[in-house]
């Protein structure tokens, strides 16, 4: 049995449902091979609608009542023009078209509501944001029937309960387990493709929540380790994970496999092909992940395992980078042998709700410096000044500042802490690039180094890390094997 997730872009249009009723029936057969058949698909909302309605949503609060409503009339006639294209029976049609309206006078009425009161909470955006799956997943199981196949429609809210966090809701997995199980275990018993909004789920009380953006690889891994599937496939628009973003490094390529904690490592510093908390559900039950292509499926993508083949070399894998951040630093010479200032540091930082992405701090104990995101940084630096006002007046503590516009460069591969000449490798390539690295840290993964640069230097980093690991090659045909120095040097490069 598996589960298959397919992103928006893989359901954006009338092309893109055609494609993934091939995918989903081709699988269908191949599962009915296999000693214990099954597919389960989870769908995101067509591309482009989760953002139409957040921004419907939030204008609404602001008073203005004719954006949603074109909005609702734009996504009415998205949505039946994929069904009137794909769709020849009339009546599933009608009971589709029916759907539509109800889902989207639901939206209008919210969104009136919203306007009325002038305020959008985060209980409104999660029960607005989740409607355009629960417009999707219909439609994609009656695609799926008019493909020949037998398919039926189930909304999230029924299976995967989550606590109360909206906006980023986590699954209460002892309840979810029992309700995917009671649910769909008979419907893949009688040969029946489930279609399942992703994103969302609810309360134990039945109040819609939403698992975060992007949470719809997250839905797929949930529901995938309650039923304890084979493989959990996550259908995007590129071939795997790769080496780079090809948008800054243009020879970047396909990873045939990563462990689930490099992958981890990519999805939490950038990499934006799978949501960073799939993982979880998928480690605990040890279900691979395979990540493919909808528009070149004859591709084998990425498959996500406990360990890579490729693992005990201890060499790089891939390089990501995330931007919008800003480093900030507590410092002076009085802070030297004080025990507390770390946890009074951090502490700060929980209380305003800031995350915390990196944190390094020099062996003198004079200072300290950790990175949040820019929208942040004002926030938690004042934070800081209120926790060691005493402290300041005092000189204990000489500056607490922050340096806007830099970026994390994560540097990926499994057993990269035992490995010599990897760290060597790294200072190598941003040092011929005149990059200066303001801050690193390693040691908490083996299979992360992080660098800290300026915003500016980001793609020069990343491109020139790639070079030098020669990460456009399969491993086994790179010049060096564990040491890049030592092998550049012998293939001669200065």
């Amino acid at each position: 049995m598996i589960v298959m997730k397919f992103g928006g872009t893989s359901v954006g249009s009338v092309e893109a449902f055609a494609q993934v009723a091939n995918i989903v029936a081709a699988q269908v057969e191949e599962q009915a091979r296999t000693p214990r058949p099954g597919v389960v698909v989870v769908t995101s909302a067509m591309s482009g609608v989760t953002n139409a309605l957040i921004e419907a949503a939030r204008r609404a609060a602001q008073g203005d009542e004719q954006y949603f409503r074109e909005v609702e009339d734009s996504l009415r006639v998205k949505h039946q023009f994929v069904a009137g294209q794909l769709i020849e029976d009339g009546t599933e049609r009608a009971r589709l078209g029916a759907l539509f309206d109800q889902r989207l006078q639901e939206f209008n009425r919210l969104c009136s509501s919203i306007a009325v009161l002038g305020e959008l909470t985060k209980r409104g955006l999660d029960v607005v944001s989740g409607l355009g799956e629960r417009l999707s997943a219909p439609l994609l199981a009656a695609v799926l029937r008019a493909r020949g196949l037998k398919a039926e429609y189930v909304d999230a809210g029924e299976l995967i309960v989550t606590d109360n966090v909206h906006g980023g809701a986590s699954p209460l997995m002892e309840l979810t387990t029992q309700r995917c199980r009671s649910r769909l275990q008979p419907l893949v018993d009688h040969g029946i493709v489930p279609v399942i909004t992703g994103f969302i789920g609810a309360t134990v009380e039945g109040i819609p929540t939403t698992l975060g953006r992007g949470g719809s690889d997250y839905s797929a891994a949930i529901i995938g380790a309650a039923l304890g599937v084979d493989e959990i496939q996550i259908w995007t628009d590129v071939n795997g994970v790769m080496t780079a973003d090809p948008r800054i490094v243009p020879n970047a390529r396909s990873l045939n496999q990563l462990s689930y904690e490099e992958v981890a490592e990519l999805a939490y510093y950038g990499a934006k092909v799978l949501h960073p908390k799939t993982v979880t559900p998928a480690v605990e039950q040890k279900i691979p992940l395979r990540v493919l292509n909808t528009f070149q499926p004859e591709h084998p993508g990425t498959r996500i395992l406990e360990r890579s083949d490729s693992e005990t070399l201890g060499t790089v894998k891939a390089i990501t980078a995330i931007r919008g951040l800003n480093l900030i630093t507590v410092a002076g010479r009085g802070m030297i042998g004080v025990p507390g200032i770390a946890a009074r540091t951090f502490n700060s930082v929980a209380r305003v709700g800031a995350n915390v992405l990196m944190i390094s701090q020099s062996s003198s104990e004079q200072s300290i410096c950790f990175v949040v995101p820019e929208s942040a940084a004002a926030t938690v630096v004042e934070a800081l000044k209120e926790e060691f006002k005493a402290e300041l007046e005092r000189r204990y503590i000489d500056r607490i500042f922050d340096h806007p516009d830099i970026a994390i460069v994560a540097v990926v591969g499994s057993g990269m802490r035992g490995t010599p000449g990897l760290a060597a490798g790294i200072f190598n390539a941003v040092g011929r690039e005149q990059i200066n690295v303001i801050a690193i840290a390693q040691g908490s993964s083996e299979a992360n180094v992080s660098l800290v640069v300026e915003a500016r230097d980001t793609a020069a980093a990343v491109s020139a890390i790639h070079e030098i690991f020669e990460l456009d090659k399969p491993t086994g045909e790179r010049s060096y094997n564990r040491s890049p120095v030592l092998g550049k040097m012998a293939a001669g490069t200065p």
